[in-house]
Protein backbone atom coordinates (compact mmCIF):
# COMPACT_ATOMS: atom_id res chain seq x y z
CA UNK A 1 0.00 0.00 0.00
CA UNK A 2 1.55 3.28 -1.11
CA UNK A 3 1.75 6.30 1.13
CA UNK A 4 -0.53 8.87 -0.40
CA UNK A 5 -0.20 12.23 1.27
CA UNK A 6 -3.47 13.89 2.05
CA UNK A 7 -3.98 17.56 1.37
CA UNK A 8 -4.27 19.75 4.42
CA UNK A 9 -7.78 20.91 5.17
CA UNK A 10 -8.77 24.56 5.41
CA UNK A 11 -8.90 24.55 9.25
CA UNK A 12 -5.42 23.01 9.35
CA UNK A 13 -4.09 25.72 7.03
CA UNK A 14 -5.74 28.46 9.09
CA UNK A 15 -4.31 26.98 12.28
CA UNK A 16 -0.89 26.88 10.62
CA UNK A 17 -1.24 30.51 9.56
CA UNK A 18 -2.26 31.57 13.06
CA UNK A 19 0.64 29.72 14.65
CA UNK A 20 3.04 31.13 12.04
CA UNK A 21 1.91 34.70 12.76
CA UNK A 22 2.20 34.11 16.51
CA UNK A 23 5.70 32.65 16.06
CA UNK A 24 6.85 35.59 13.94
CA UNK A 25 5.48 38.17 16.40
CA UNK A 26 7.15 36.51 19.39
CA UNK A 27 10.40 36.01 17.45
CA UNK A 28 10.46 39.63 16.24
CA UNK A 29 9.83 41.24 19.61
CA UNK A 30 12.18 38.84 21.39
CA UNK A 31 14.99 39.46 18.92
CA UNK A 32 14.29 43.19 18.91
CA UNK A 33 14.76 43.18 22.67
CA UNK A 34 17.95 41.12 22.42
CA UNK A 35 19.45 43.40 19.76
CA UNK A 36 18.27 46.68 21.29
CA UNK A 37 21.76 47.57 22.54
CA UNK A 38 23.29 47.18 19.09
CA UNK A 39 23.25 49.81 16.34
CA UNK A 40 22.53 53.52 16.33
CA UNK A 41 19.08 54.70 17.34
CA UNK A 42 19.49 58.03 15.50
CA UNK A 43 20.11 57.23 11.84
CA UNK A 44 20.62 60.85 10.74
CA UNK A 45 23.69 61.87 12.73
CA UNK A 46 26.91 62.91 10.96
CA UNK A 47 29.21 60.35 12.61
CA UNK A 48 26.83 57.44 12.01
CA UNK A 49 28.58 54.48 10.45
CA UNK A 50 27.12 51.46 8.77
CA UNK A 51 29.19 49.04 10.86
CA UNK A 52 27.13 49.08 14.07
CA UNK A 53 23.86 48.83 12.15
CA UNK A 54 25.30 46.03 10.03
CA UNK A 55 26.17 44.07 13.18
CA UNK A 56 22.63 44.52 14.50
CA UNK A 57 21.18 43.42 11.16
CA UNK A 58 23.34 40.32 10.92
CA UNK A 59 22.75 39.29 14.55
CA UNK A 60 19.00 39.65 14.02
CA UNK A 61 19.08 37.77 10.72
CA UNK A 62 21.21 34.85 11.97
CA UNK A 63 19.24 34.55 15.22
CA UNK A 64 15.94 34.58 13.31
CA UNK A 65 17.13 31.88 10.94
CA UNK A 66 18.34 29.83 13.90
CA UNK A 67 14.90 30.08 15.52
CA UNK A 68 13.17 29.16 12.26
CA UNK A 69 15.38 26.12 11.63
CA UNK A 70 15.05 24.95 15.24
CA UNK A 71 11.25 25.33 15.09
CA UNK A 72 11.14 23.43 11.81
CA UNK A 73 13.24 20.56 13.18
CA UNK A 74 11.12 20.27 16.32
CA UNK A 75 7.80 20.53 14.50
CA UNK A 76 8.76 18.11 11.73
CA UNK A 77 9.29 15.46 14.41
CA UNK A 78 6.20 16.33 16.46
CA UNK A 79 3.52 16.87 13.82
CA UNK A 80 1.44 14.04 12.41
CA UNK A 81 2.38 13.05 8.86
CA UNK A 82 -0.67 14.63 7.23
CA UNK A 83 0.36 18.11 8.43
CA UNK A 84 4.03 17.87 7.49
CA UNK A 85 3.28 18.96 3.93
CA UNK A 86 2.75 22.50 5.18
CA UNK A 87 6.18 22.72 6.80
CA UNK A 88 8.25 23.69 3.76
CA UNK A 89 5.79 26.41 2.74
CA UNK A 90 5.90 28.00 6.18
CA UNK A 91 9.70 27.61 6.24
CA UNK A 92 10.13 29.46 2.94
CA UNK A 93 7.75 32.18 4.10
CA UNK A 94 9.75 32.55 7.33
CA UNK A 95 12.98 32.95 5.35
CA UNK A 96 11.37 35.77 3.34
CA UNK A 97 10.10 37.28 6.60
CA UNK A 98 13.71 37.37 7.85
CA UNK A 99 14.41 40.01 5.24
CA UNK A 100 11.09 41.83 5.67
CA UNK A 101 11.41 42.10 9.48
CA UNK A 102 14.68 44.03 9.15
CA UNK A 103 12.67 47.06 7.94
CA UNK A 104 10.61 47.52 11.15
CA UNK A 105 13.66 46.61 13.23
CA UNK A 106 15.20 49.99 12.38
CA UNK A 107 11.88 51.84 12.23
Amino acid sequence: MADVSEKSSRPALLAGLGLFIAFEIVAFYGLQYLTSGLGESNQNQPENTIVSNWVKTMVFFVAHLTLVIAAMLVLSNRLPRRYRGQMMGWFYLAVVMSFVLIIPLFG
